[in-house]
């Protein structure tokens, strides 16, 4: 009997290794590969999307533009091609939602900080507050990572389009004039096309959870 299963040994860890490659196999098969979806303006809120763009259905993108950082850098498309990024909206002064959310873009920074795919980007709301110069003292407080992050000043008017036409992130219809202001939660996560690829609550850790695991999905998929 003992020199049966002597023979058979190797037979049996051969067919022991074949079946959990099979098994492997059939599993990588039959789970369905999660894809995320391609935000159209017709799929968002309509109180969220400028009238302008509310019923398009395909080939929205993010709009091009032209910023100043945190060192005074021009900041464009440029500089986001080819790249998966996470955006949203702030000023330096919030004391409500934006301290929460920028913790957060924090935490995200710290596990792509080493993942050349990946960036961030946020956009003031109250630019003629936030300079130049008050970005930097707010980039060296929160630990930017300047070839990772940029904080972006500029045109109240381009950046508030940019909110409602491009991102579709936010209910206030301002015109950017000195005494409107724009303020959203949301953070956007945008693929390497200039698409909308998800939208999260910049203030739910669980939501962070969810951005990071479908920034894996769209570096894993959306090549």
């Amino acid at each position: 009997m003992l020199s049966f299963f002597k023979d058979y040994k190797y037979f049996g860890i051969v067919l022991l290794i074949l079946s959990i490659i099979i098994v492997t196999i059939m599993y990588n098969i039959l789970t369905p590969k999660k894809v995320l979806p391609i935000y159209q303006p017709s799929m968002v809120n309509f109180e969220m999307v400028d009238s302008t763009v509310q019923y398009q259905s395909k080939y929205h993108k993010i709009a091009d533009f032209s910023m100043l950082n945190q060192n005074g850098d021009t900041i464009t498309q440029d500089d986001y091609n080819d790249k998966i990024y996470v955006a949203d909206f702030f000023f330096t002064t919030c004391q409500t939602i934006c301290p929460i959310m920028t913790d957060h873009m924090v935490q995200i920074q710290e596990k792509i900080k080493n993942d050349d795919e990946v960036m961030l980007l946020s956009y003031s709301v109250t630019p003629g507050i936030d300079s130049v110069a008050q970005l930097k003292r707010y980039a060296l407080e929160k630990g930017v990572i300047d070839a990772k992050w940029n904080l972006v000043t500029g045109d109240k008017k381009q950046i508030y389009e940019l909110a409602r036409k491009s991102y579709l992130a936010v209910k206030t219809d301002g015109n950017g004039d000195a005494y409107d202001m724009i303020h959203t939660e949301n953070f956007m996560l945008i693929d390497k096309k200039r698409q909308i690829r998800g939208y999260y609550d910049g203030t739910n850790p669980d939501d962070i959870e969810q951005l990071l695991e479908d920034i894996k999905v769209l570096k894993k998929h959306d090549k």
